[in-house]
C-alpha cells in the first residue's frame, strides 16, 4: 500500500471539495434565475469537462498552465515556480474537471424549490441572502451534499487528467490512481488490488452515507 500516494489523494480530494463547493453552490443558485436560453448555454459549457476524454481535457489544461501561456506566466511571476507538475496545478485541474459533478446536483436541488416560496419570502421583507440562508439552503442541502460526495469520490479515482497535468512525482503529484497503474505495470497485482479495494470501499461508504443523510431531508426554516 502506497500510503504517501493515498494521503496525497485524500488531500487533493479534500481541498477540491473545500474550494469548489462554495463556488458550485452559488453558481447553481445563480443559474436557477437565468433565462432558459442563457441557462442552457452556460450549462452546456459547464458540462464540457464531463464529456471530453480525460486525456484531452488534461492536454488542454497542461497547455494552458504552461509557462508560455498566460495562466502559467502569471503563476510563475507570482511564485517563481511552474504550475504544471505541481500539487497546486493538480488542484486547479481537479477543480475544473469536477465542475459538473459539483454543480449539477446542486442545480437540480435549487430547481426543485418553487419560485412562489422565494416570492413569499420577499413579500415578508426577507433579503435575498437571508432567503438563501434560511430557506433555500436547507431545502437544497441534499443536492449540495451529493455534489460534494461525488466530487470527492471522483477526485480520488481520477487518472487521465492527473497524469497529464501532474505527472508522477512521488510526494508531489503521485496519487493513488497513478500508484495503482504503476503497480499493474510492475505486475504487482496484489498491491494494485489492495489499493483499488481501498478506493472502492471509500466510494461505497461515501455514497451510502449520502443516501442515508438525504433520505429524510433536514428542513429547518426560520424567519
Amino acid at each position: 500500500m502506497d500510503w504517501g500516494a493515498f494521503n496525497l489523494s485524500l488531500q487533493l480530494a479534500f481541498y477540491t471539495v473545500l474550494l469548489l463547493m462554495p463556488i458550485a453552490m452559488l453558481t447553481a443558485r445563480w443559474l436557477v434565475i437565468q433565462p432558459a436560453r442563457r441557462k442552457a448555454i452556460i450549462e452546456a459549457l459547464l458540462t464540457i469537462p464531463l464529456i471530453l476524454p480525460p486525456t484531452v481535457m488534461g492536454f488542454f489544461l497542461l497547455v494552458s498552465m504552461n509557462d508560455t501561456h498566460a495562466l502559467g506566466k502569471i503563476w510563475r511571476s507570482l511564485f517563481d515556480e511552474s504550475l504544471v507538475f505541481s500539487f497546486e496545478g493538480l488542484l486547479l485541474a481537479s477543480i475544473i474537471v469536477n465542475i459538473p459533478f459539483a454543480i449539477q446536483p446542486a442545480l437540480r436541488a435549487f430547481e426543485g424549490i418553487s419560485s412562489d416560496m422565494r416570492e413569499a419570502a420577499a413579500t415578508c421583507g426577507m433579503s435575498r441572502w437571508r432567503t438563501f440562508r434560511r430557506i433555500e439552503f436547507p431545502l437544497a442541502w441534499s443536492g449540495i451534499l451529493t455534489g460534494g460526495v461525488l466530487t470527492f469520490a471522483h477526485t480520488l479515482g481520477e487518472f487521465g487528467v492527473v497524469l497529464m497535468v501532474g505527472g508522477n512525482i512521488p510526494g508531489e503529484t503521485r496519487t493513488i490512481s497513478i500508484a495503482i497503474y504503476d503497480q499493474v505495470q510492475s505486475f504487482d497485482n496484489a498491491s494494485a488490488g489492495l489499493m483499488a479495494g481501498v478506493l472502492l470501499a471509500i466510494s461505497v461508504f461515501a455514497i451510502s452515507i449520502t443516501f442515508l443523510l438525504t433520505r429524510k431531508p433536514l428542513i429547518r426554516i426560520r424567519a
